[in-house]
Formats: structure tokens, C-alpha cells, sequence
């Protein structure tokens, strides 16, 4: 999987970033930043993707890539070129001042990674084994934004270097990402590291495809089975690459997301729980709130009262 292929659909929808930076340097990790102004209807979706390209024994074209999706930072819709307001830091009082996505991608080479090995020929661990790239399969995996991947990203997209100083800041920063990444891959992730039929491309699809059709039905709920047969995957397949690919089962992303779904429509629209509750497709008030405090803690009116 080289095109990070589980937020394309995502960063599709979206168009005239108003910060876009591009690092491609050879032999040095290749670093791409984009930041977009947030869609009224975003789901407000965090996320972080590590993939592992695996393209042969002894291929240079051997890579790791970070995909991290950003939200809830306000910054100036100008871009690099702030308003007065903005470069006065007047944040209070400045309506260029907006909530931004931000989508930062990171390209590990194998010639890069074969650095950090104590010895290419004795890994005995998950890390090692991904940097000497022991594993013949590509693979994806879903990974937390914690707040100390949070901490570099932020630093990583407000720093002030320039120059030599910007390239070793850069680099630091990078690295640190893929040490956070490869310390949230525990050893028991080797045991599911086999769905080879995700090798194929047109099964990917078929995964992300599933993914798309279940955000489009936020209020109709849809079975497993009706999801099989409109991606036409088996449905033990469809599960399985669906886990795989996505770290979530499909109940648990559909219900992730139509919580989130639920606490943008209570918070930043100001509807009602009655109205949420029948919008989601939720046959009584009382199954919604008992799923929306399960998922934030929060019953829908304690929201309300924030």
C-alpha cells in the first residue's frame, strides 16, 4: 500500500489547502503537510495510519510510511500569509481565525530505516523485524493519536526554524513519530499480519469501499450482510480485512462514528437529543443515550449543558 490509500477518501473531499509543504529529499524522509480549512459536516476524525510497503528481499523501493489526520487546531485561513490580526496573535478578535485539518504524510525509505538496526540479520522483536523488513506481506494498521504523538505533531507544524536548523529539527521530529508508531506495535499484532488476500488491490478497494458506504448510511444502519453483497466480498473476508486494515471491527467503527456524528449535531449544530436520536435512525432516545454515554462517558444532555 503506497498511497495511503485509507485517507484518500477522505483527503479527496477536500480541495485549496491553504498550507501545502512538500520535503523530498533523497536519502531523508520524504515529508508532505497539507492543511484545509474544516468542512461544516466533518466528523472530526483523529486518526494516525502506519503502513508497511513490502516490494521484495533486498528492493530499495522497501518503505514505511506515517499518515496522521490533525483536528481542532485553530489557525489563520490566510495561511503562511497571516492577517495583522493573526501575526499579532490577536485570536480573540480575528475572524480569519478558523479550525483547520491538518494531513501530514512521512516516507521512511529501507536505506534510511537500516540505520536504527543494531544488526540487520538479529531481530528478535516486532520494531527490529519491521526495520529489517522481515516481513514478506505488505500490512496497515490503525493507530492511536496519543498526547505524545500530538505533542511532536504540533511542534512538527509551529516551528520556527529555518534553513540547516529547519532540516535537523525536521528530521528530529520525524523520527520521533516513528518511534511513537513503532512502541504503539506490540508483539501481539505479528498474529494478524496475514490477511494476504489484501495484497490485492481490488480487494482494498472493496475494503475502502465498505468504509465509505457505512459513513453514508450514519442514519440508515446497515447489516454486514446488505455491506457484503454491495461491495461483493465474502462476509468473513470483508470482516477480517476490515479489522485488518482499519484496526476496528465494522461495528465498532460504524458506532465510533456515528457518535461522533451525534456530538457534532448536539454540540456545533444545537439540535436536540429527540432530533439526534431520529436522525442516527435510533428507534428510542433511551438506546441512543445509553451508546453516546458508552462511547464519550457523557449522557447527551451533559453535553449539552458544556
Amino acid at each position: 500500500m503506497n498511497n495511503f490509500e485509507q485517507l484518500q477518501e477522505i483527503s479527496s473531499l477536500l480541495t485549496d489547502p491553504v498550507v501545502a509543504i512538500e520535503r523530498q529529499i533523497p536519502g531523508s524522509v520524504q515529508l508532505s503537510i497539507k492543511r484545509y480549512p474544516k468542512p461544516n459536516n466533518w466528523l472530526n476524525e483523529e486518526r494516525a495510519v502506519f503502513q508497511y510497503n513490502y516490494a521484495g528481499a533486498t528492493s530499495q523501493e522497501n518503505t514505511v510510511h506515517l499518515t496522521f489526520c490533525i483536528t481542532g487546531k485553530m489557525y489563520c485561513r490566510k495561511g503562511v500569509n497571516e492577517c495583522s490580526n493573526c501575526k499579532a496573535e490577536s485570536v480573540f478578535n480575528c475572524d480569519e481565525k478558523v479550525e483547520m485539518i491538518d494531513f501530514l504524510q512521512l516516507t521512511f525509505s529501507s536505506n534510511l530505516l537500516e540505520q536504527f538496526l543494531k544488526s540487520r540479520f538479529d531481530a528478535n522483536n516486532l520494531s527490529e523485524d519491521i526495520l529489517a523488513f522481515k516481513y514478506t506481506s505488505s500490512f496497515t494498521r490503525s493507530l492511536p493519536v496519543c498526547g505524545r504523538t500530538k505533542n511532536v505533531l504540533e511542534d512538527l507544524l509551529n516551528h520556527n526554524y529555518t534553513g540547516s536548523l529547519e532540516n535537523i529539527y525536521v528530521n528530529a521530529q520525524t523520527q520521533m513519530l516513528l518511534l511513537y508508531s513503532l512502541d504503539c506495535m506490540d508483539d501481539k499484532e505479528i498474529d494478524i499480519i496475514n490477511c494476504k488476500f489484501l495484497n490485492n488491490e481490488a480487494d482494498r478497494e472493496k475494503i475502502l469501499k465498505a468504509r465509505q458506504i457505512l459513513l453514508k448510511h450514519i442514519g440508515e444502519p446497515i447489516t454486514i450482510k446488505q455491506l457484503s453483497k454491495k461491495v461483493a466480498m465474502n462476509e468473513c473476508y470483508l470482516k477480517k480485512g476490515f479489522k485488518e486494515m482499519f484496526g476496528a471491527t465494522i461495528f465498532e467503527f460504524y458506532q465510533s462514528q456515528r457518535m461522533e456524528h451525534a456530538k457534532y449535531l448536539l454540540y456545533e449544530k444545537g439540535l436536540n437529543v429527540t432530533e439526534v436520536s431520529s436522525i442516527l435512525g435510533y428507534s428510542s432516545i433511551s438506546h441512543f443515550s445509553t451508546a453516546f454515554k458508552k462511547h464519550t462517558g457523557l449522557k447527551p444532555c451533559e453535553l449539552l449543558l458544556r
